[in-house]
């Protein structure tokens, strides 16, 4: 995994052994009694990797956090910095791991590391994303930051995990897009459901979607006794997604009530059929 290869190539340069505080055997410094201040950069470093390497994420952000406040102009501060982003993240707390991996981008702009800070980032957003009914505004912005990460890094290691993830997010939105467009027809409001389809048809068109979309708006328009624009959605789907189940169903849809599949009429959907026939869409 990405995140586990970068982990590794963090701690392994620099880390020393996990003596003292970093000591399995040791006791955890916040319940010996002693002030933190009298533990090193490297002993307090030491300390949040055992308890990352024990799965105890919040504890480990704890620790590399205390480096930046105790330490804020060490060379342990920068990979503690990091590695603070990395351990928020793995205990699912998103906005202080973003926030983490944020201060590493704007402290260290040019470090190697800033790549995995900026992709850090963009998971923050990304891994709250798995459900169609969720915000759709984390979708936004994890299609933002994972932009980012390809512009800005395009020769780094995570830039195909990042455009691999951008198409994933992109496909979600028109996901959403289509489950309001379904409500919308199944509950015979044409229009709105029309413009659903069609953001899908025109913004997403790349996605997994597109061929659903231009059959329901086949259903839609027939629904509204705009043929015209039914004929031309289904000319699209034949063009474009003739083995689809969708080009069968508005073949079998069209076909029986005497229509073919073909452009007619001028409507913004013969805009699309021409780019298509061009070559230019899809």
């Amino acid at each position: 995994m990405t995140g586990k290869r970068s982990l590794t190539r963090l701690v392994a340069g620099g880390l020393v052994a996990l003596t003292l505080i970093g000591c399995g055997n040791s006791k955890d410094p916040r319940q010996s009694g002693e002030p933190m201040e009298n533990y090193s950069a490297e002993n307090i470093f030491g300390r949040g990797e055992f308890e990352l390497n024990r799965n105890r994420s919040e504890d480990a952000a704890f620790y590399f956090s205390e480096i930046e406040r105790l330490y804020p102009y060490s060379d342990w501060t920068k990979r503690a910095l990091i590695m603070q982003a990395y351990a928020y993240h793995q205990a699912k707390d998103y906005p202080n791991s973003r926030a983490a991996a944020q201060r590493y981008i704007d402290f260290y702009p040019l470090d190697d590391d800033a790549a995995y800070a900026q992709y850090l980032l963009a998971l923050s957003y990304y891994d709250q994303i798995d459900e169609v009914g969720r915000d759709q505004g984390l979708t936004f912005q994890a299609l933002q930051a994972l932009r980012t990460v390809i512009e800005r890094y395009p020769e780094s290691e995570y830039a195909r995990s990042a455009v691999l993830k951008f198409d994933l997010a992109f496909d979600h939105l028109a996901a959403k897009e289509m489950e309001i467009g379904r409500y919308y027809l199944r509950h015979e409001h044409y229009t709105a459901a029309i413009n659903r389809f069609r953001a899908v048809v025109e913004d997403f068109q790349t996605t997994s979607h597109t061929p659903e979309a231009l059959h329901r708006l086949v259903e839609a328009y027939l629904s509204l006794g705009l043929t015209d624009e039914a004929q031309t959605a289904g000319a699209i789907l034949g063009h474009n997604f003739r083995s689809s189940d969708w080009y069968e169903d508005s073949f079998k849809l069209l076909n029986g009530r005497g229509l073919e599949l073909e452009a007619a009429g001028d409507s913004w959907l013969r805009k699309i059929y021409r780019q298509t026939i061009k070559g230019q869409w899809l």
